[in-house]
């Protein structure tokens, strides 16, 4: 693993940290036969006196505490030795106010040393909710294998999870399954499948992913977010039906389009992506950028209804914002929230009040931009109160017209002339205190554009 730091860090900036030798009884805690002589073998072999190394460096000028694991010394597994260094990398990051990075490759805690190994687990969860609470972001790199304790203590735990393509990733290791389980949910790719990791990157791309996180997470752009320009000259909307279709073309600019021009190239917007509980929802991105060279968090629908887990999605990345002190920005494009069966089951309505709340009690600004259909709660929870723009292109209705004329009982061809009953144009939004209009430029807009253009105003 030294070449990988070495890869990863800038030159010459490794610096290991000194940890004291824990003294051990032969063969260690519980007298395993042939323990000690074991160890010799994995030092002579791998020229490591234990399974992970740790000390400080840089990625991109950004001072970082790193630990990575030796897999070669013992299968890369926990013992009380490493919980020692394990515990004083953690508390140099907390000491120091640093970022914490783990390049994990572990088959797990250490039966040589009994129940005192797989204690460690509840060592290193100690000294992570500290980091947490005192709002320094953890990393994790996760390497082939990652399994057992590490992978459910430090990679589970850590803020941003990235790993290399085709590593083993799982909480049981490949001998200890049951003998009929599906070997492909022991992947990396399965883990970004279900919602559980953010990110694969290949090992030519790593050092600059992942100084890029460190990067954006530690330089918070300073206040709210500017809200993007709207990406068309579209002018604003005469009829509510008229706003309803130039939200509903195919042709309109997407949250990828608009993320793609607000933040800086290279590595550019970076994914935070799950809800960490088996659910990921392929219409919503979220994840960090830099713009000015300051993070920003984002929270982005793609067009289609937000599922349960797009919804928890959404309000795990808001509170690793708030968390880190982060300001976050929001792209609204729903026709609404998920309200099919499979959604009911996966509790919809908990996910969704869930995220009101996240927004509400948000410790860090929130910038919301509606950029296409603004679908009733769906879209409104991502919404924040009094920091809501609406571009030209996008309208925001209680309900949409086709299901308010159902409802009301009302013939489809009345759908138009409901639209505007339903005053769900941007002036409108503008006029009822709910939306500041983004452009377009001044000499585009109708003269009923007007609105309070200043969210203080509201």
């Amino acid at each position: 693993m030294r070449d990988l730091v070495r890869h990863l860090t800038d030159p010459d900036t490794f610096a290991p940290l000194t940890v004291a030798p824990r003294t051990q009884p032969a063969d260690g805690p519980i007298g395993w036969p042939g323990y000690d002589a074991t160890r010799a073998r994995a030092a002579e072999r791998t020229g490591e006196d234990e399974s992970v190394l740790v000390g400080t460096a840089e990625l991109g000028g950004v001072p970082v505490v790193l630990i990575s694991f030796v897999f070669g010394y013992l299968g890369g597994s926990l013992g009380e030795r490493t919980g020692d260094r394990l515990e004083a990398a953690y508390e140099t990051a907390l000491e120091r106010r640093l970022p914490l990075v783990s390049l994990i490759a572990t088959g797990g805690s250490r039966m040589q040393e009994g129940m005192r190994a797989l204690t460690q687990l509840q060592r290193v969860a100690r000294r992570s909710a500290a980091l947490r609470d005192a709002g320094l972001p953890q990393l994790a790199v996760l390497c082939d294998p990652t399994t057992g304790g590490g992978w459910a203590v430090l990679g589970g735990a850590a803020d941003v999870v990235i790993a290399l393509p085709g590593a083993q990733v799982g909480f049981a290791g490949s001998r200890v399954r049951p003998p009929d389980a599906d070997p492909a949910a022991y992947t990396a790719e399965s883990q970004l499948a279900t919602g559980q990791i953010d990110a694969i990157v290949p090992p030519e791309r790593l050092r600059t992913t992942l100084t890029g996180y460190v990067t954006a997470l530690t330089r918070p752009h300073p206040g709210a977010p500017p809200p993007p320009a709207p990406l068309t000259d579209t002018p604003l909307p005469e009829t509510g039906w008229a706003a309803v279709r130039a939200a509903r073309d195919p042709r309109r600019p997407r949250a990828d389009a608009y993320l793609d021009a607000y933040f800086e190239p290279g590595p550019g917007p970076l994914p935070l992506s799950g809800d960490r509980a088996g659910g990921l929802d392929p219409g919503l991105r979220c994840g960090i950028g830099l713009r000015e060279g300051r993070g920003i968090v984002y929270v982005a629908q793609r067009g289609t209804a937000t599922t349960p887990a797009g919804f928890r999605t959404a309000s795990r990345v808001i509170r690793l914002a708030g968390r880190l002190g982060l300001p976050v920005l929001t792209l609204i494009d729903t026709p609404g929230a998920a309200n099919d069966a499979g959604a009911e089951r996966a509790g919809a309505g908990p996910a969704i009040a869930e995220t009101f709340t996240t927004v509400a009690t948000a410790p860090v600004p929130i910038t919301s931009l509606l950029i296409g259909e603004g679908g009733s709660g769906g879209a409104m929870a991502l919404a924040a109160a009094g920091n809501t723009w609406a571009t030209p292109d996008s309208y925001c209705s209680v309900i949409a017209p086709e299901l308010a004329a159902a409802i009301l009982k009302l013939p489809p061809e009345q759908v138009p002339q409901l639209s505007d009953t339903l005053r769900l144009r941007p002036q409108d939004l503008a006029a009822l205190g709910i939306a500041s209009i983004a452009g377009p430029p001044p000499e585009h807009r109708t003269p009923d554009a007007e609105g309070p253009a200043d969210p203080s105003t509201r």
